[in-house]
């Protein structure tokens, strides 16, 4: 059964890019070697880290991402699932959950970026591998800065099958984990996404907790694949809902940088 639902989840194309500068190498804790990118911004004070969809590998969203780095004025990483381009191993939930881990470890031990300047971004099957890590970061008191979720899903089987509930050997169950999430949560789904379907990313939302629940951006009559193109033909709404929330991300880690320089002036006895 396990080998049958991860035949119908993970469907990685054939590799559209080669071993070139451009990409490095992580290794994971289930031993796979992961190619992964890292986009630089001089004046970033945030960084992005993307987890893509299915069907899709590095080389087909760099080129998209040098433009978000630029627009967003973020530096940007990516890399690639297990089993997905020019990785190593094979694609199943936890070895998923071990990829972002890795990018994740990287840009905190090797970068030095801090995990309240990460922002989670991860579209359709790429928002199972983000939650996780948004919640398990939650769960360390080390939230990242914020979580986007672009066409998510509510989990594997709710899209496959088209469950309303969970069962077990379901995967990506984000459903049941998102109320843990401590950090702001965007969600962005267009009404007409014809793979995951637009009730997944309102669902999601509703069950976010209230207090770290942001507008989200429900994208009129686009569907699974084209919202970016969709919106460019009206202007920059999407770039524009994404930097009102990084707008948001920072005000709310200057929140906490402040509230955790009083917690500390307390326990000193000295006053901030």
């Amino acid at each position: 059964m396990g080998n049958t639902v991860s035949a119908l989840v993970f469907q990685p194309p054939s590799a559209t890019y080669g071993y070139t500068r451009r990409y490095f190498f992580l290794v994971t804790a289930m031993h796979n070697r992961i190619p992964a990118f890292f986009i630089p911004c001089d004046k970033a004070e945030y960084t992005v880290l993307f987890s893509h969809g299915n069907a899709e590998d590095l080389g087909m969203i760099y080129d998209w991402f040098r433009e978000v780095s630029r627009r967003l004025q973020a530096n940007v990483m990516s890399y690639d699932y297990s089993g997905y381009g020019i990785s190593e191993g094979e694609p199943s939930e936890e070895a998923c959950f071990a990829d972002i881990e890795a990018a994740f470890a990287y840009l905190v031990n090797v970068k030095k970026i801090s995990p309240s300047k990460i922002i989670l971004y991860g579209r359709s099957l790429g928002s199972g591998p983000t939650t996780h890590l948004a919640v398990k970061q939650s769960s360390l008191e080390q939230p990242v800065a914020g979580l986007i979720l672009q066409s998510p899903v509510l989990s594997m089987f709710r899209v496959v099958f088209n469950f309303r509930y969970t069962l077990p050997g379901d995967l990506f169950c984000n459903i049941d984990i998102i109320e843990q999430v401590r950090s702001p949560v965007t969600v962005i789904h267009g009404t007409r996404d014809e793979v995951v379907p637009f009730w997944h990313g309102e669902g999601l939302f509703e069950m976010c907790p209230q207090e770290w629940r942001c507008k989200p951006l429900w994208v009129t009559d686009a569907g699974h694949n084209n919202i970016e193109a969709y919106l460019s033909t009206f202007g920059d709404d999407f770039f524009q809902h994404l930097i009102e929330f990084v707008h948001v991300c920072h005000v709310t880690a200057t929140i906490r940088a402040a509230e955790a320089a009083e917690q500390k002036a307390l326990m000193t006895g000295k006053t901030v």
